[in-house]
C-alpha cells in the first residue's frame, strides 16, 4: 500500500513538473498562510500499536476557504467523519502519507465535497457533489476542487509508522495550502452524482 502511494507522489509531482501554480488569488493566498493550523492528535491505542495507524484511526486536516468573504479554516476530520459548514459539507473517506524513508514525501486525502444549492420555485433544497478524489497536499495542482465559492485543500495526515510512536503527530502546515486554479492535470474528473433533498449521511463517528 505504501509503495502503491509512493508511486502516486512521484507521478503526481512530474504530472506537475513545469506547470507552476500560477498566480491565483494573492488575496486568498494571504489568508490560506495566515490561518491558524491545529496539531491532530491520534487516540492513545492508534499512536501506540506498534504498526502503521489503521485507515479508520487516521485524522485528516484539511484547509477550507469561502471565496465570498476570503475566511478560512481548518477541518480536522478523523477518516470516515464530515462537517457541515453553512450550506457547505465535506467528509474524508481516507488519509495517507509517505514513510519518513520513502521520497519525495507526499500526504494525500481522499476526500467529497458537497454544496447546497439553492432550490427552484416550490422545491426543496438539494445537496449536490461537487468533489470526490484524491487531494495531494505537495502537488495541489494535481487535482482541483473547482467550485465559485468554496476551495478545499489538504494539509496533513495523522498517522504513524513502525517506529514513529513516540513522535508526535505531524503539524500541518499553513504554508501548504495555495494552487493553480483551473490547472491542467491528468487525474479524472469526479463523476456527476445526483442530487439529494438532505445532507449526506454521517458514517460511523461521523459529526455534522
Amino acid at each position: 500500500m505504501k509503495r502503491a502511494f509512493a508511486g502516486i507522489a512521484a507521478l503526481s509531482l512530474l504530472a506537475a513538473c513545469g506547470k507552476g501554480d500560477g498566480a491565483g488569488n494573492p488575496d486568498a493566498d494571504a489568508a490560506r498562510k495566515a490561518a491558524p493550523s491545529p496539531t491532530p492528535t491520534l487516540a492513545p491505542a492508534a499512536a501506540e500499536s506498534g504498526s502503521v495507524t489503521p485507515n479508520e484511526d487516521r485524522i485528516a486536516t484539511l484547509g477550507m476557504l469561502n471565496k465570498r468573504n476570503n475566511i478560512t479554516r481548518d477541518l480536522v476530520l478523523k477518516v470516515g467523519e464530515r462537517r457541515q459548514i453553512g450550506n457547505l459539507v465535506v467528509r474524508v473517506q481516507s488519509c495517507e502519507r509517505t514513510a519518513p524513508w520513502e521520497m519525495p514525501e507526499e500526504t494525500g486525502a481522499f476526500v467529497q465535497v458537497y454544496v447546497e444549492e439553492p432550490p427552484k420555485p416550490g422545491a426543496d433544497k438539494i445537496w449536490r457533489k461537487i468533489f470526490s478524489g484524491w487531494l495531494f497536499k505537495n502537488s495541489p495542482a494535481l487535482n482541483v476542487v473547482e467550485h465559485p465559492v468554496y476551495d478545499v485543500w489538504v494539509k496533513a495526515c495523522a498517522m504513524n509508522f513502525p517506529g514513529e510512536e513516540s513522535k508526535p503527530a505531524p503539524a500541518a502546515s499553513s504554508s501548504s495550502a495555495p494552487k493553480a486554479s483551473g490547472s491542467a492535470r491528468p487525474a479524472p474528473a469526479p463523476s456527476a452524482s445526483p442530487a439529494t433533498a438532505a445532507p449526506p449521511a454521517a458514517e460511523a463517528g461521523g459529526t455534522a
